[in-house]
């Protein structure tokens, strides 16, 4: 599948932005802050419903406005998708497939597989736990549906038990019925949930060392290990032993919202010993290696989204990351950059149907 046209609307620093792609590399070329993440920003919305950078649809609404409007055709074969996602302020977002509007948004999730490389993506080794459960559900729900399903009914349950927990550290009586109710729900939707991402992990890594080795010419070991507390004993023993300890805290100490993956480069965490330059190429071959496992998933090929892939990379490890990208094994790839002579030389190595935007004073010029 890849994205045809993308039009937009009040989208960021966009008023109106109309653009016709090409089904292999797209180059976006020009100075920080001219608008090319935004355009990535907006082809990603369209297969995942929000920005990758903003969690507020608000934050998305060019300056002095009150809404946005995002809309692409995706083509696949003979088959053409039209997404259509618009956000009014004091209205709910409105996403449409094909001129009919989702009535649960989560449905469309999976669609239009998207795999994203951003400078802020440097969260997932520097930040907490949260940011590489995120990436996780990000990704596993792009090809699960019932693990976003599961996810959501998690994520309900979790809320309402530390409510119950407030609630009863208030009250001298409490109704242990609902608790239970409660803990069985954490346990049927966290072991599902645990299960997948322990298998997701285990099956990303080897194509992620791959990567790493290619990018890196083989300098440096690298590892992914899945970390969660139900490796060491079942949920629901974990709920019992811990009940004390939640009643003090007023909120659930033990499950799959507290799991982490642990990002090694050798033996030690990467944010710890790796140059930017080793964290920069750790990133770039997890994304690769999530593009390769929903391929071998689906057999279908995501649109990939490079954004400022080179900075920060030395030569041979950008030369490495042009050879991958040159292969005829992905599909469609967006490329932003800011120097427009690498942008040059990088489609001349490349050899595949090409586009390049000059991206200026907001608005973008086919060159």
């Amino acid at each position: 599948m890849y994205l045809k046209e993308l039009h937009v609307v009040q989208y960021k620093n966009y008023k109106e932005l109309s653009l016709n792609f090409s089904p292999k590399i797209n180059y976006l070329v020009g100075n920080n802050g001219a608008g090319k993440t935004n355009i990535l920003d907006a082809v990603y919305y369209m297969a995942m419903t929000k920005s990758y950078f903003n969690t507020l649809d608000s934050q998305n609404i060019r300056h002095s406005n009150d809404f946005f409007v995002i809309q692409g055709i995706f083509a696949q074969a003979d088959l053409e998708e039209n997404i259509y996602c618009a956000f009014k302020k004091g209205q709910k977002k409105k996403i449409k497939r094909n001129d009919n509007e989702y009535t649960k948004i989560a449905e469309h999730i999976g669609l239009i597989p998207i795999v994203m490389v951003s400078p802020s993506d440097g969260m997932l080794i520097s930040g907490s736990g949260d940011e590489r459960r995120r990436y996780m559900d990000s990704v596993i729900s792009q090809f699960n549906r019932n693990y976003l399903f599961a996810l959501i009914n998690y994520n309900k349950a979790l809320q309402q038990r530390n409510a119950w927990l407030k609630d009863a550290g208030r009250m001298a009586y409490h109704d242990r019925t609902l608790l239970d109710a409660l803990n069985r729900q954490l346990v049927k939707w966290g072991e599902e949930i645990f299960l997948e991402r322990n298998k997701f992990i285990l099956e990303l890594e080897p194509i992620f060392n791959k990567y790493y080795e290619q990018i890196s010419g083989g300098l440096e070991n690298v590892r992914l290990k899945y970390k969660s507390q139900l490796q060491e004993d079942k949920f629901d023993n974990l709920l019992m032993a811990n009940f004390d300890k939640d009643s003090k805290l007023q909120h659930t100490s033990v499950g799959i919202h507290r799991d982490d993956v642990q990002l090694n480069l050798g033996e030690y965490p990467i944010k710890r010993i790796g140059s930017q330059g080793q964290q920069k190429s750790f990133l770039v071959a997890l994304k690769f290696a999530q593009f390769d496992f929903f391929h071998q998933v689906h057999s279908r090929r995501p649109v990939l989204l490079l954004d400022d892939i080179f900075d920060k990379l030395d030569f041979n490890r950008v030369k490495n990351i042009i050879h991958l990208v040159a292969e005829n094994h992905f599909g469609q790839i967006f490329i932003s950059d800011t120097d427009k002579n690498r942008a040059l030389d990088v489609l001349s190595e490349v050899h595949q149907e090409n586009k390049i935007f000059y991206i200026s004073n907001n608005q973008a010029t086919e060159g």
